[in-house]
């Protein structure tokens, strides 16, 4: 559980025999990878990357959107944290976790640049985002919310909930397609400066559906000179590009642990800015002693406290690859595929090529094929014909599409045999 003075972890654990931080905790093997890469095509370098991930062979995944494996040194530290945990008991728990928890808030706290009252453990994004919008406090009645096609279908539902209870509009808009910098700015000032009841605002710093790497810094201050508060889903963002959360310039932020950081699956965190912990209520679990806090903001009741103790073990790998190494590879695998499939008649690539607006996810559809039956065809026909694992997605304003994601452990081979699927589908579809 997140919620220390629920169970008095802190102050019980103080007279622990087994306290004393999480170094020495596990028995996991070094990663085995050199200090750096020579560049973001370094494939021997990137094959002793990719050597620290146990992959099927059975396919070619580039679908490593949903979670992102646990390398070879984190899954053995998982392993023996786990073990401990079990061991050891409620004891443990209750006697030892508290300043472990501590040190490990601690250190995300830092790696994101925030202070530990501004960062609470969730078991993802979504649980984040959706306490952080539950209780947000300051819609009235006649106010609106606001999101585009682009944002997470779970936390779009959450925020019509939020606009319903409040008596408060709720303001859908679409990303223009194609996607540039300029266009998407234009089309948030123009609905803010047409909608001047919004409140609240939902961004989403890079798209489940397509890929897009939104402007969130530039809207977030458009948005405020308007008065308008923002929460951020960078659930795909952290560890798949290089920032802070002070970066974003939002005033709420949910973050994901468990995807392009490499920690166990069911960890993420929350966000409130420094000042704005009030207009966010208390869970309602919270007890006297969490009202001043964040950790009063969301209960996750008894989490796996394996998962927590082996974030530090999942940033110190993301440290052998260098944070902005693996944002470079990540967004070079994307260019291969892209590069072998864009301006191809029929193949409409989603993410354009500016490099402030994509990181290493992208979507393409394929002209006139907009449907989720026809882009679970297609994605069907990847996997079936060649192997290839992507996923089709849906809610784009323009139509379904097929994500294509690219992992730490992905190769050049790899991307190029998805291009070559991909334009292999084209003609079977398109002719």
């Amino acid at each position: 559980m997140t919620q220390l003075s629920r169970r008095s972890l802190l102050a019980a654990s103080l007279a622990s025999p087994f306290a004393g931080g999480v170094s020495g905790l596990a028995t996991a093997q070094s990663a085995s990878v050199p200090p750096a890469p020579a560049g973001p095509d370094d494939e021997a370098y990137w094959a002793r990357v990719a050597a620290n991930y146990d992959v099927t062979g059975d396919i070619t995944n580039v679908e490593n959107g949903n979670w992102g494996l646990m390398a070879h040194p984190v899954l053995d530290a998982y392993k023996a944290h786990t073990e401990r945990v079990n061991r050891d008991n409620s004891y443990f728990a209750r006697r030892a976790y508290g300043p472990i928890f501590m040190d490990i808030l601690e250190e995300t706290a830092t790696r994101l640049g925030a202070s530990t009252d501004e960062i609470a453990f969730t078991r993802g994004a979504t649980e984040a985002l959706q306490n952080l919008i539950a209780g947000y406090n300051r819609l009235e009645p006649g106010d609106a919310v606001m999101m585009a096609d682009l944002d997470y279908g779970s936390v779009m539902n959450t925020m019509r909930w939020k606009a319903s209870q409040a008596g408060a509009e709720t303001i859908e808009i679409a990303i223009p397609e194609p996607a540039t910098h300029d266009a998407v700015l234009e089309t948030y000032r123009a609905a803010l400066t047409s909608h001047p009841n919004t409140r609240l605002l939902l961004l989403t710093h890079i798209s489940h559906r397509t890929g897009l790497v939104m402007p969130v810094r530039e809207i977030s201050e458009m948005a405020h000179e308007q008065g308008v508060d923002v929460v951020v889903d960078a659930a795909h963002s952290w560890g798949q590009m290089d920032f802070t959360a002070p970066d974003l310039g939002a005033d709420f932020i949910g973050f994901n642990l468990h995807k392009w950081i490499g920690a166990p699956i069911g960890v993420g965190a929350m966000y409130i800015r420094k000042g704005r912990l009030g207009d966010i209520d208390p869970n309602m679990s919270a007890g006297p002693g969490e009202v001043d806090s964040i950790h009063g903001r969301v209960h996750t009741g008894t989490s796996n406290f394996a998962a927590y103790m082996s974030v530090p073990d999942a940033f110190a790998f993301q440290d052998t690859m260098g944070w902005p190494e693996k944002a470079a590879r990540l967004s070079h695998l994307r260019d291969l595929w892209v590069s072998q499939c864009q301006g191809v008649e029929g193949v409409e690539v989603l993410t354009p090529d500016d490099p402030r607006m994509h990181a290493g996810i992208t979507s393409f559809r394929f002209s006139g094929m907009a449907s989720e039956d026809e882009n679970k065809a297609i994605a069907a026909y990847l996997l079936e014909h060649h192997q290839v694992f992507t996923v089709h997605r849906t809610g784009v304003t323009a139509g379904a599409c097929i994500r294509v994601t690219p992992g730490y452990y992905n190769s050049a081979r790899d991307m190029q045999r998805a291009a070559a699927a991909i334009l292999d589908a084209r003609q079977h579809f398109l002719g």
